[in-house]
C-alpha cells in the first residue's frame, strides 16, 4: 500500500539526474581519450605483436639468421622506416636511428633517459653491475672503473697482451691455417683476467672461460629459469663465477700476498677510511662484467677486421707496408705500448673503419623517465629506447659508399654522433682506448708476421651471439713472410 504513494515526480527528476551524470560521465570519458589521442597520436610506427609477449619469439628467432639478432631490427626498419616500436619480453622498445636522437638520448642521461637493459642481461651481469646503475650509482662505480685505464696500467695490459699474442702466432708456425675468432677470443680473455684478478692458470681459465661463454649466450634466451632452459644453464654458469671470485676475494683478504691487478686495487680502496667501501656483490659483479664486455666485443671485432682487410687487398697491402716499416724502426724495443701504438695512424684508421663496418654493439638502450618526444614521436614513460648504431653507421648520408671498407673516410672531422663504437655521452665505454690498443697490437702483429688470406668468407653471424661473431671464426691460411711462400 505505501508504494502508491511515492511521488511520481520524484521518480522522474532521480532519473534525469542519473541519465546527467551518466551523459556528463561520457563526454568527460571522450574528452579524455581525444585528449590522450592527440598526446600519443603521433606514436611511433610498429607493431606491438601478441599480448604479453609481443614479438618475442620473431626477435629470438632472428638467432638463426645470417645477420643475426639485427636481422629483427632490419627488417622493420625496411618496413617502418628510421623510427618503429616493438614488445619484446614483455616490454615497449622503440627504435631511432639519426644522429640527432642520439645525441638527445645519450646525453639526456639522468634527465629524461636511464640505462636499461633486457631482463635476460641485467639478471645475468647482476643488478651491481656498471652497466645496469642508475645515472648516480653509475657516476661512482665509473669513477671507480677508470682507475683501471691509467697510463700505466694500459701500458701493462698492452705488454701482456702482446706478449700473448706473439706466443699464439709462433704457435701458428705449426699448422698452415689458424682460426682468428678463436684465438683471439682465448688471448684477449688471459689478458683481461690477469689485468683483473691475476688469473694465469691454464685450468681455471679454461673454467673460468666456459662459463662466461654459457652466461654470454644466455643474454638473448627467454628468460625461464627452468633446468635444461639456456637461460637456466647461464644462470648457473653465474652462480659458479660468483662462488669462484669470492673465493679469490677472501684469499686475498687472509693473504699478506700483493698483486698488481684491479681486484688488488678494490680491496686496497675498501681498507681506506675515507672512501665508501664497496660491496663484495659490486666487486663481483663488475669484475664479471669487465670479462664478458672486454673479451668478446673486441676479439669479434679483431676478427671482423682480418675479414675486411682480406677483402680489400689494396688497403691490406699499404698497411704491411706500413707496419714493416714501423717494424724495422722499433728493432730493440721488446713489445708494443701506447708510445708506439700512437705511431701507427694508417693502422688506427683501420681499427675505427673495422668497428663502424662491423658494428660490435649493434644498439644502446635506454629507459624513458618521462614522457617526451623524440624526431616527432611521442615516446611514454617506460618505454625502451634504443639508439641504432648500426643504422647510423651504414647511413649514406652521413657515410659516402657505408658498405665500402674505406680507413681514408677517417682523415676528416664526422658529424657528432655519427660514430658510435663505443657510446657516447656519460656512459662512453671506459675501455674505449684498451680495445683499439689490443685491436692494434693483433693487427701489426699479424701483418709483419704472416702472409694470409682468409679461407671461409662466409658472413653469417654465430647463433646464440649477443654481439655479432663470425660464425665461421674467420679462418686464415698462413704463411711465414720470411719464406716468401706463396699462399694457394
Amino acid at each position: 500500500m505505501a508504494l502508491s504513494f511515492i511521488n511520481p515526480f520524484h521518480n522522474f527528476f532521480l532519473l534525469l539526474f542519473v541519465l546527467l551524470l551518466t551523459v556528463l560521465f561520457m563526454i568527460l570519458k571522450i574528452q579524455s581519450k581525444k585528449k590522450n589521442q592527440s598526446i600519443f597520436s603521433n606514436s611511433p610506427p610498429g607493431s606491438l605483436g601478441f599480448p604479453l609477449i609481443g614479438e618475442t619469439l620473431a626477435f629470438i628467432s632472428a638467432n638463426g639468421c645470417i645477420k643475426g639478432l639485427y636481422d629483427f631490427v632490419e627488417r622493420r626498419h625496411l618496413k617502418y622506416g628510421k623510427c618503429f616500436k616493438t614488445k619484446i619480453f614483455g616490454e615497449t622498445h622503440v627504435f631511432l636511428s639519426s644522429t640527432e636522437s642520439a645525441k638527445s638520448i645519450l646525453s639526456g642521461d639522468s634527465i629524461d633517459f636511464s640505462k636499461r637493459y633486457m631482463r635476460s642481461i641485467a639478471e645475468l651481469l647482476g643488478d651491481q653491475s656498471i652497466l645496469c646503475l642508475s645515472y648516480q650509482n653509475h657516476k661512482f662505480m665509473r669513477g671507480i672503473i677508470s682507475n683501471l685505464f691509467t697510463s700505466n696500467s694500459m701500458d701493462s695490459a698492452i705488454k701482456n697482451f702482446d706478449e700473448l699474442v706473439i706466443r699464439t702466432m709462433a704457435e701458428w708456425q705449426q699448422n698452415e691455417t689458424a682460426v682468428v675468432l678463436n684465438d683471439a677470443m682465448k688471448i684477449t680473455f688471459n689478458a683481461i683476467c690477469k689485468m683483473l684478478i691475476s688469473l694465469d692458470q691454464e685450468e681455471e681459465l679454461e673454467a673460468l672461460q666456459k662459463d662466461v661463454s654459457e652466461i654470454s649466450e644466455a643474454m638473448v634466451a627467454f628468460p625461464l629459469k627452468w633446468p635444461g632452459t639456456r637461460f637456466f644453464r647461464g644462470i648457473k654458469a653465474r652462480e659458479r663465477v660468483m662462488k669462484a671470485l669470492r673465493r679469490k676475494i677472501d684469499m686475498r683478504r687472509r693473504s699478506s700476498a700483493y698483486y698488481e691487478d684491479f681486484l688488488q686495487s678494490l680491496l686496497a680502496r675498501n681498507d681506506m677510511q675515507n672512501e665508501e667501501p664497496l660491496s663484495d656483490r659490486q666487486i663481483e659483479d663488475n669484475i664479471l662484467t669487465l670479462i664478458i664486455a672486454g673479451q668478446i666485443t673486441t676479439a669479434s671485432a679483431i676478427a671482423w677486421m682480418v675479414k675486411y682487410l682480406d677483402e680489400n687487398q689494396q688497403v691490406k697491402e699499404t698497411l704491411t707496408a706500413k707496419q714493416l716499416e714501423l717494424q724495422f724502426k722499433f728493432t730493440g724495443n721488446a713489445n708494443l705500448k701506447l708510445e708506439t701504438l700512437s705511431e701507427m695512424s694508417y693502422a688506427s684508421k683501420i681499427v675505427k673503419e673495422s668497428l663502424r663496418m662491423a658494428t660490435i654493439v649493434s644498439w644502446f638502450p635506454r629507459v624513458a623517465l618521462r614522457d617526451c618526444q623524440i624526431e616527432g614521436f611521442h615516446i611514454k614513460k617506460g618505454w625502451i629506447v634504443n639508439v641504432d648504431a648500426r643504422s647510423i653507421h651504414h647511413d649514406p648520408m652521413l657515410y659516402a659508399d657505408p658498405f665500402e671498407f674505406n680507413p681514408s673516410r677517417f682523415d676528416v672531422e664526422l658529424k657528432a654522433c655519427s660514430f658510435l663504437a663505443f657510446g657516447t655521452g656519460g656512459r662512453t665505454c671506459l675501455g674505449i682506448n684498451l680495445a683499439k690498443a689490443f685491436m692494434m697490437v693483433f693487427l701489426h702483429r699479424l701483418v709483419t708476421t704472416y702472409r694470409w688470406r682468409v679461407a671461409d668468407k662466409n658472413p653469417s653471424i654465430a647463433k646464440w651471439s649477443i654481439f655479432p661473431m663470425l660464425r665461421s671464426g674467420c679462418p686464415i691460411k698462413i704463411a711465414p713472410i720470411v719464406t716468401h711462400n706463396v699462399i694457394p
